[in-house]
């Protein structure tokens, strides 16, 4: 059987986390373009694209710390918390897409 090497979470959720917790890191998983159209709040931008097979990525540097994992819609967010996980990332939160996002973004 397969390990999971993150977890899906609400993006209900992941609010309570950005609202509560210090520490954390909302990463936007789309291209450089869409983030720059619009982003939640605060988010970090690395397209899935660029998540490769390199050990080190430098915007993330600490492996244990909290990382919130978001899309378009939901598809790239899975395949880029899977890689991060492959990574050696232990705490991984994949929580969906921008697109059904209720709360705030920056435009």
């Amino acid at each position: 059987m397969e390990k999971v090497l993150y977890r899906r979470i609400s993006q209900d959720e992941a609010k309570r986390i950005m609202d509560t917790e210090e520490n954390i890191i909302i990463l936007d998983v789309r291209t450089e373009e869409e983030f720059e159209m619009s982003h939640i709040t605060n988010a970090i931008n690395l397209p899935n694209e660029d998540i490769g097979d390199c050990d080190d990525i430098e915007m993330l540097p600490d492996k244990n710390q909290k990382i919130l994992v978001y899309c378009r819609s939901g598809h790239r967010s899975l395949q880029a918390a899977g890689k991060l996980g492959l990574l050696g990332y232990s705490n991984i939160l994949e929580f969906g897409g921008i697109m059904s996002w209720k709360y705030e973004i920056d435009i």
